[in-house]
């Protein structure tokens, strides 16, 4: 999913949760919004590394080739993960989530990326492309091992 768009679901869903509980600290729904956002940070730093730029919009051309070559590979059949994204994990989730039970504020950080997570889910499954993106960093740590 684009960034606009994360931006757009991220701030329609931080209204969302002001209105459905309204006693909510302002903070916590700044730590959702933002986390909603800028878990993609790992994508910056994939295209920083990966082009050796830190140029925003090297990082955003970046990401607009590998998605056509997704597209293209993906309509020849060729089915494969792509960038691994350390905040998109599965143990990523669970760390945040568990540093939420003694931290308040880690726990709406903890939403605001499952709320991201599921939205590129969604996006990708629309897309039938569910399978270019690692969920679990233990799964790439072995790959790599092996």
């Amino acid at each position: 999913m684009l960034p606009r768009w994360h931006v757009f679901w991220g701030a329609l869903m931080t209204v969302g949760l002001h209105y459905l509980s309204p006693g909510l600290q302002e903070h916590y729904l700044l730590a959702f919004f933002i986390a909603s956002v800028f878990i993609d940070f790992d994508h910056y730093i994939q295209a920083a590394y990966t082009t050796g730029s830190f140029h925003l919009g090297d990082a955003f051309a970046y990401h607009d080739v590998l998605g056509k070559e997704i597209m293209h590979n993906h309509a020849k059949g060729i089915r494969r993960t792509y960038d691994f994204h350390l905040f998109h994990t599965i143990e990523f989730h669970a760390l945040i989530a568990f540093i939420g039970i003694w931290w308040g504020p880690a726990f709406y950080v903890f939403l605001g990326m499952m709320f991201h997570s599921l939205l590129d889910i969604y996006s990708m499954l629309k897309a039938n492309v569910l399978y270019t993106r690692e969920f679990f960093l233990t799964k790439w740590i072995v790959q790599r091992l092996a």
